[in-house]
């Protein structure tokens, strides 16, 4: 079993290693990589949550309750935390293709 932390982001990473969190930190997964029982991490778009889902896969979803002047900028691991920083597990689903 293998997780992945999917970021561009400095801060993330950061803010990730400050909670132990033990994950091969990369800036882009391809799903077809992803094995069952693996458990991706970060900010995905559903249809690529979908596909982790699909291959028997865990995502857990980087959440944050940003302010508007926040929205596109770099944020610190500290800036993390203000905005309330968490991981939720989602699944998705593709219904008709």
């Amino acid at each position: 079993m293998a997780s992945y932390f999917v970021t561009r982001h400095a801060g993330a990473v950061d803010w990730a290693r400050r909670r132990g969190i033990d994950a091969t930190f990369v800036d882009h997964i391809d799903p077809a990589e992803v094995r069952a029982g693996d458990v991706v991490l970060g900010t995905l778009p559903v249809h690529l949550v979908a596909a982790v889902n699909a291959r028997g896969a865990r995502y857990l979803h980087l959440v944050l309750d940003l302010r508007p002047e926040l929205r596109g900028k770099d944020l610190t691991a500290e800036d993390m935390d203000a905005c309330g920083a968490r991981l939720v597990e989602y699944r998705a689903e593709e219904v008709a293709g």
